[in-house]
């Protein structure tokens, strides 16, 4: 499972878009998107390309489909965390919020104001990537997401509790690689934004 997180949008890093319709990948964002197509695309197989049904997902996941040749296919269980009241606010406003402590020292302790809490979206995820694992079961699978979602599956991929899981960095247009089995997964690689992905193996 290849879980790629999507490009570089004009709001990365200044507000929390979550669920919002209407937010595009800005041109790094798109270069971004070309490079990790690349880099999929030089891969002996894929098998399928899935996505977050989000636009900035969708355009960071088409050049992967074109690259391989494969229809990029919606998934509402990558989407991002939903932020409810929180939605397009302004991190720096966030941060003065006491609530911002629970979220980055107990987010299995919190749910956003109308919306989802940490141990839900850790739950929808795993649910969603079992479920691709399933449908494709021995082959690759390129999955588009969102940071948070991406770093609770490498959390409860490494069996790391979920108030921990905001020391996982997933950088725009990083690709992490996970390998499922029968005795459980493991982590291949973490953020990784540049190299060859063909040589990732248990070891």
């Amino acid at each position: 499972m290849l879980l790629v997180r999507h490009g570089q949008t004009p709001t990365t890093g200044a507000t929390l878009p979550g669920r919002a319709k209407g937010l595009h990948l800005a041109d790094k964002g798109r270069e971004q998107a070309e490079a990790v197509a690349a880099r999929i695309g030089d891969l002996k197989r894929v098998d399928a390309v899935y996505a977050s049904p989000l636009e900035r997902t969708r355009e960071t996941a088409a050049p992967i489909g074109k690259a391989r040749g494969l229809k990029v296919i919606a998934e509402k269980g990558l989407l991002e965390c939903e932020f409810g009241e929180w939605t397009g606010r302004q991190l720096k406003d966030l941060m003065k919020l006491p609530e911002w402590k629970t979220v980055q020292r107990y987010p299995s302790g919190f749910r956003f104001p109308g919306g989802e809490s940490f141990t839900e979206m850790q739950s929808r995820i795993t649910g969603a990537l079992q479920r691709l694992v399933a449908a494709h079961r021995g082959g690759v699978v390129v999955a588009v997401s969102h940071a948070d979602p991406i770093k609770a599956a490498v959390a409860a991929a490494l069996g790391t509790h979920l108030d921990l899981f905001q020391r996982i960095v997933v950088s725009p247009c990083s690709v992490t690689a996970i390998a499922y089995g029968t005795e459980g997964p493991i982590v291949l690689t973490v953020n990784s934004v540049t190299g060859p992905l063909s040589t990732l193996a248990p070891s």
